[in-house]
């Protein structure tokens, strides 16, 4: 990836994250990181850290270890001294902060050195007090907002009070070099097959539902409508369910004794985080979007088409956006037990030459929408918009 957007020599930029484990926020750090570095510019991280600290460092980026995901108010007022601090110790150019919490000590200590602010509104927020809605405001009190979405930026157009010419839609990227097809050894796919527990000559039919297990991701409902469609006679299926259950051990188990309770307990593999994405897509004949609330973008619908699986997902908030019905994959009705049981057998039973059509489509649309150069060089785009409006340069 090349860098369009030209930066200025001595560039740094601060990113501001809660936590660096996993998940869509955590990756766009990281490639927004190696975009800067590559670009020539220094690239910092405030944050408590997590398992991806090492590809961060592998990225040309450095971790400044805060708490950043604190709520505390002493907490947050010592890191805002330190985010001063460090804004003028480095050299800072621009402070580009993605989540609340952290954003109310980023914004003091910017607004404390002159610095211009970037956010990223990653999420749609539920706000249902005056307080909450003050709260989540703190994401368009910056120079520039960015949203990962046009669902999320009409949602932020239509909730804070913001000029719509200082908020703008870039969708979150994809790494096509590492999600590309011929890329993943057939090795890595038979070894992952392996650890799900599926045979080399099992015929059923694979959905894979990657995400973290949470109920809002949709995994109750998914396995509601396995044993659905098996106990009205459908295709054999297996529903592999990967994801790390951050701590929700009662959540897993609720998930077990559900399968069994639907009579598909042999069906679902229920297989913790998965370390090799590219592989697991490939492993899978179709990938599962299910969330049962919007989500504001969708990577785990994305993904899965640059690797040229079709996608079922719930046709609300961004993956309405990024699944184009019956051409990449199929949008049901979000929560609907009868629809997504009727979409498992439905993808179950369609021709090989259906699914690789679909998958042609979904990859050559996610090549030109969602590449990961497409949304780092809108996003430097951004920088340099704001820094150049600082400067009063046109």
């Amino acid at each position: 990836m090349t860098p369009v957007t030209q930066l200025p020599a001595d560039f740094t930029l601060l990113q501001i994250t809660p936590a660096l484990d996993t998940g869509g926020v955590e990756q766009t750090t990281l490639d927004m990181a190696r975009a800067v570095t590559r670009a020539g510019g220094r690239a910092l991280v405030a944050s408590r850290g997590g398992r991806l600290e090492a590809e961060l460092a592998k990225r040309g980026g450095e971790l400044v270890r805060m708490d950043m995901a604190t709520k505390n108010p002493l907490t947050m007022l010592r890191n805002a001294r330190r985010l001063r601090d460090l804004i003028r110790d480095r050299k800072v150019s621009l402070v580009h902060i993605r989540s609340r919490a952290p954003a109310f000590a980023a914004l003091s200590a910017a607004r404390a050195t002159g610095v211009p602010v970037v956010t990223t509104y990653h999420g749609v927020y539920n706000a249902r007090s005056s307080l909450k809605r003050w709260y989540n405001g703190v994401m368009v009190r910056g120079d520039f907002t960015i949203a990962n979405s046009d669902f999320t930026r009409d949602h932020v157009l239509a909730t804070h009070a913001v000029d719509s010419s200082r908020v703008r839609s870039i969708p979150r990227g994809v790494d096509l070099a590492r999600f590309d097809p011929d890329a993943v050894s057939a090795e890595r796919v038979r070894d992952l097959r392996a650890h799900w527990q599926i045979a080399p000559d099992d015929p059923r039919t694979v959905f894979l539902l990657a995400g973290r297990l949470t109920r809002w991701k949709g995994q109750e409902l998914v396995i509601r409508a396995l044993g659905a469609a098996q106990m009205a006679g459908g295709p054999g299926m297996i529903l592999v369910l990967a994801g790390d259950d951050q701590g929700r051990h009662d959540y897993t188990a609720s998930l077990r004794g559900l399968a069994e309770l639907e009579g598909v307990g042999e069906a679902v593999r229920i297989v913790g985080h998965c370390s090799d994405m590219p592989a697991a897509y490939l492993a899978a004949d179709f990938a599962l979007a299910p969330s049962l609330e919007p989500e504001a973008f969708g990577r785990t619908a994305v993904e899965p088409q640059a690797m040229g699986r079709p996608v079922l997902a719930a046709n609300h908030g961004g993956t309405a956006e990024t699944v184009v019905d019956g051409e990449t994959g199929w949008l049901l009705t979000p929560g609907s037990l009868l629809d997504w049981a009727g979409g498992l057998t439905t993808a179950a039973l369609s021709s090989p030459e259906t699914r690789a059509t679909m998958g042609a489509a979904g990859m050559a649309r996610c090549r030109r929408l969602y590449g990961l150069d497409v949304m780092c060089d809108a996003t430097l785009a951004v920088y340099a918009r704001v820094l150049a409006e600082r400067a009063g340069t046109p």
